[in-house]
């Protein structure tokens, strides 16, 4: 295994191999990822806030959601996720319409643009981590590939935790 940020010394090196030591060296990886994601987000014509993108992501993968289910699924509370919806809706990117059998409930909907927002942040940060990779020896490249398969094979295994 190759430690981040260190020479190619392979060999098992007792506690600094451990989860814990990995653990940390990993979240200073995510963290940069976290800002290169960030910088890609912000790229387009269109500057969203982490929670507009996230709103937008959720009603692609579950169209129709209404303004409740929205804030519970970003948890947030329902003025924020309101006053959220009010930004896309003026924006243009959701629209809100009538539910079909509850009258008083209003679903929400991505819009043709917003579908083409959401598509245009994924090709970006899909390039930006295209280039990252392209630095780094093939070997190297798909040793992060196992590595990250095997750690959501893991992840999967594992029975789902609340958070404290």
């Amino acid at each position: 295994m190759t430690h981040l940020g260190a020479s190619g010394d392979d060999r098992a090196k007792g506690p600094v191999d451990g989860p814990e030591a990995v653990a940390l060296e990993i979240a200073e990886a995510v963290e940069s990822l976290t800002a290169l994601w960030s910088l890609a987000a912000q790229g387009g014509p269109l500057r969203l806030s982490l929670h507009q993108l996230r709103a937008l992501r959720a009603l692609e993968a579950d169209p129709g959601l209404n303004l409740m289910a929205l804030a519970e699924r970003l948890e947030i509370g329902l003025p924020t996720a309101s006053r959220l919806c009010d930004r896309l809706e003026a924006a243009g990117l959701l629209e809100r319409g009538p539910h079909p059998l509850r009258r008083r409930e209003v679903q929400l909907w991505l819009t043709a643009q917003g579908r083409h927002v959401l598509a245009d942040v994924a090709r970006r940060r899909a390039r930006a981590l295209a280039d990252v990779l392209a630095g780094m020896d093939p070997l190297e490249r798909m040793a992060l590939r196992r590595g990250l398969r095997a750690f959501l094979a893991s992840r999967d295994d594992r029975p789902e935790q609340k958070p404290e």
